[in-house]
């Protein structure tokens, strides 16, 4: 439907709404432009819209109503208003709401904004990249915040008496206990953490709170075993808050010091690390403390916590998580939007993995992973074993000292970029983690070489002891599994991944590591570590499809140099698998040693005949005792291509059958030009997604087929694709593209056709005329005079410009030299004879490029001719005099 007019109603506005009425005032001094229907100008005036908002967000709403599906928006107008209003906003930098005040205004919940808002997505790809980032934000603190609440009014059933004795005084009855321990929790969550989506540390700082409180509670108030224990503290004068003035800080240490049950039950309870636990509350809780005001019973006064959490909740602009207290209906879980919004389509499982789990909450889940981890690195510890030290000590080149001063200072860069992402306060759990990473890096490296000793029957293995890049990716790679371990967030209970700020790359960027050379160490890392749980395993395997789909492609990555290196070398790539075998498992034999060393012979000298380094030579050749052996070919490249191919070709497969399935034909042409590309035109690569290229591979091969199918129905199937990228990628900037250095006169030019035929540049191709655009007078001043993009005339002036071009064909054929023809334009040809089918140009062998280019441009005019008789039917009477 036609967009409504903007119209000025800035006193019609205010006689319909006044302070009592409790509308919005109208702003000082000037009238409000208001658009669209009166029920959205309402809405807009509730959340105090600013006029940019209001008109973006209404055509926003308008192209979605005029779109297919139209009758579903159309019964849910308030709902998309509310989702329009929302993606402007963000994208304006102009939120004037929260996001519970948006979701008051339009009475839905949580999780159906969000279902709604993935449709909107879906059809019509309105959100940008900067909207799903503030979406996916939301959406995990939401879920953070749930799943603790959650635990939280269990956990106080287990601790408070349902009807305590009539001792108890009415300012510690069960609600007010409840509302204060909640919010004080929101408060120091949200002033101790940045990153507010941590599960693990936000439950830990809960039980902090929960400790607190615990020991300023009456006894009467508490069940078993809490009341035991708080009754001991009691009898031994060291709980129950003394006076005001005493200093907070000293009595919370002396009293975590000396008095540890109550955590210890807690921790205990829900299987929790209890020097974790206590390193939060030194660092984090304590300090928080000491920044509240405390009331006469030595509990904080819940006006000042709310006043306070009020002006956070503000400045965010997001969840007013009070409202969990109040069993708010914006913040319940609808179970069904739910179950959508986290359903993603699983791949086929073989029957042996099938195994029905009972369901867990996110709290328990993520601190049975944590146990899982634990007892794998029981046995481990911080130090090279006796076994590693004596592999060390079998090095050419011992290793030992290099290795201890990296793990070092690779230790101070990991613990000030955890404080920098987590907060400043949490710099100690990032030395916590970062210990575990170095145990689990010890174990995996001792067993990478016990392996790698029973294959090849050697000891020295300098080579690759020494090697910076293999000892910080297997590092890197042992502390991702830490990292993953403790980053589970509250949405993948169900087996999804959910990115955190901490999540993979992250680590990468800490040490500086490029993906490509992470990748080589993943694979060997699963086969060496049999206790690495199935979660652990395919966390590291979505690691390496990342890597393999975007990461590994980026300017900075060494993979272009090592393409680049290896055709020159070899001249030619591997020959291409049959597709037959890509839907098999990779079969292969080669290790991390391998990938990090290969090639290891230098092309200009005898091959040893045994190597120090004590590394297989997978790709040795017969001819190895010539001087001018050619080198090895690169094994670490070879095996990328071959995962590459297979994670390529089986998203392909996913979508080509979702899409075409009806043109079966058409799979190995799209697969050729999808392999074709990334193996030689490997540079259309760089800075983008393995999946942009499957896309446009898929768009291109159709349109030359004329097979009919939009681009946008590609990316809304692909959208739906199981392990997708979600997010429509940023564009690419518009490159600068410099002026030609030859000089054009202004004047007209003749095209070199042996005809009167005139090209000359556009200048103002419109003016005004009383209100209408219309064409310029152009020279020369001709009976045939044509500029591109026009809409009206007829097609006889294009009959006779076709016409004369393909007159002049014969005066160029016998004319034109081969040498003095000019070098066509590239351009692609997807068909095996090399023509491009969809310009119906059929050319004879032993015609020129020139001669073809003349060709194609016919072909070209003969469909602008076909369009212009289109359109020249209804504006013949307008033919130029």
């Amino acid at each position: 439907m036609p967009p409504k007019p903007l119209r000025r109603a800035g006193a019609a506005r205010s006689q319909r709404t006044s302070p009592e009425g409790g509308g919005s005032a109208s702003p000082p001094g000037g009238t409000r432009l208001e658009v669209g229907e009166a029920e959205f100008v309402a809405l807009c005036d509730a959340l105090k819209v600013p006029d940019s908002v209001r008109e973006k967000a209404w055509r926003t709403y308008e192209s979605l109503a005029a779109a297919d599906g139209a009758p579903a928006y159309n019964k849910k107008k308030k709902e998309t208003w509310g989702v329009c209003i929302f993606i402007v906003a963000i994208d304006l930098d102009e939120m004037t709401f929260t996001f519970t005040e948006l979701l008051k205004s339009l009475s839905i919940s949580v999780c159906t904004f969000f279902q709604f808002l993935k449709e909107v997505d879906v059809n019509m790809d309105t959100v940008s990249t900067k909207v799903d980032s503030t979406v996916s934000r939301l959406k995990k603190k939401y879920d953070v915040l749930l799943a603790l609440y959650h635990k939280f009014e269990r956990t106080c059933g287990l601790i408070y008496l349902d009807q305590p004795s009539s001792e108890i005084s009415a300012e510690l009855t069960s609600v007010l206990v409840l509302k204060n321990y909640w919010i004080t929790f929101l408060l120091a969550k949200g002033k101790v953490l940045q990153m507010e989506d941590d599960l693990v540390i936000s439950f830990q700082l809960l039980l902090c709170v929960l400790d607190y409180f615990i020991k300023l509670s009456p006894p009467a108030m508490l069940k078993e075993p809490y009341k035991s224990a708080v009754t001991a503290l009691t009898a031994n004068g060291s709980t129950r808050t003394p006076r005001r003035g005493q200093n907070r800080n000293a009595r919370a240490s002396k009293q975590i010091d000396t008095d540890t049950k109550v955590i210890e039950i807690l921790c205990k309870e829900h299987d929790c690390n209890l020097d974790e636990v206590k390193n939060v509350y030194f660092t984090s809780f304590i300090p928080f403390l000491n920044s509240l005001g405390v009331a006469s019973n030595g509990l904080p006064e819940v006006d000042v916590l709310s006043k306070q959490y009020d002006e956070l909740y503000l400045k965010n602009k997001d969840i007013d998580a009070r409202l969990f207290l109040d069993h708010d209906e914006t913040l319940q879980p609808d179970v069904i939007a739910c179950s959508q919004l986290e359903r993603t389509p699983q791949k086929n499982i073989p029957d042996e993995e099938v195994n029905h789990v009972l369901p867990q909450t996110p709290v328990r889940a993520a601190m049975n992973t944590i146990q899982q981890l634990m007892m794998i690195l029981n046995s481990a510890t911080d130090k090279p074993s006796d076994t590693l030290i004596a592999y060390f000590n079998n090095c050419t080149v011992n290793p030992e000292d290099s290795i201890l001063k990296r793990v070092e200072s690779l230790g101070h860069i990991f613990k000030k970029k955890f404080a920098e992402a987590v907060g400043q306060g949490c710099a100690e759990i990032g030395s916590q983690r970062y210990q575990l990473g170095v145990r689990l890096y010890y174990r995996v490296m001792e067993s990478m070489l016990k392996s790698e000793e029973e294959r090849l029957s050697v000891h020295n293995f300098s080579k690759l002891l020494n090697d910076n890049i293999f000892h910080t990716s297997l590092l890197a790679c042992a502390l991702e599994i830490v990292m993953a371990t403790y980053g589970r967030t509250a949405s993948q209970s169900d087996g999804t991944s959910t990115e955190t700020d901490l999540s993979f790359p992250w680590i990468l960027n800490v040490f500086d590591l490029k993906a490509f050379d992470f990748y080589k160490v993943i694979e060997s890392f699963i086969k060496v570590e049999p206790s690495l749980t199935r979660d652990m395993i395919k966390h590291l395997e979505r690691c390496e499809h990342r890597i393999m789909e975007s990461l590994a492609w980026q300017s900075d990555s060494p993979l272009f140099d090592l393409i680049k290196q290896s055709k020159e070398r070899e001249g030619q790539t591997d020959q291409p698998e049959p597709t037959s075998t890509l839907n098999l498992p990779l079969q292969h034999n080669h290790t991390a040693a391998d990938l990090y060393l290969s090639p290891v012979r230098s092309p200009k000298k005898k091959a040893s005949g045994h190597p120090q380094s004590g590394t297989s030579n997978p790709d040795a050749q017969p001819s190895a005792t010539s001087q001018t052996q050619k080198p090895q070919k690169s094994t670490s490249l070879s095996l990328f291509y071959k995962k590459v191919f297979r994670l390529a070709y089986l998203r392909l497969h996913t979508l080509f059958f979702r899409l075409l399935s009806e043109h079966p034909d058409l799979e190995p042409l799209i697969w050729t030009l999808f392999q074709h590309t990334l193996q030689n035109e490997y540079e259309l690569m760089r800075d983008r997604h393995l999946d942009q290229i499957m896309m446009c591979s898929m768009y291109g091969i159709c349109k030359v087929k004329n097979v009919d199918l939009r681009f946008k129905t590609i990316v809304s199937a692909y959208k739906e694709l199981p392990n997708t990228n979600q997010e429509p990628p940023t564009l690419s900037p518009i490159p600068h593209i410099p002026r030609s250095p030859y000089q054009f006169s202004n004047s007209p030019r003749r095209v070199p056709a042996g005809n009167n035929i005139y090209i000359s540049p556009l200048k103002s191709p419109y003016k005004f005329s009383d209100g209408f655009q219309s064409p310029t007078k152009m020279t020369p001043r001709s009976r045939i005079l044509v500029s591109i993009g026009e809409t009206f005339g007829t097609s006889e002036k294009f009959q006779k410009i076709n016409q004369m071009v393909c007159n002049s064909e014969s005066h160029v054929k016998r004319g034109a030299e081969p040498s003095d023809a000019p070098k066509p334009l590239k351009r692609l040809r997807f068909d095996i004879e090399g023509q491009d089918e969809a310009d119906g140009g059929k050319h004879l062998p032993q015609e020129s490029k020139f001669q073809q280019k003349l060709a194609e441009m016919t072909s070209t005019r003969t469909r602008m001719q076909k369009q212009k008789q289109n359109d020249g039917n209804d504006t013949s009477g307008n033919e130029e005099k």
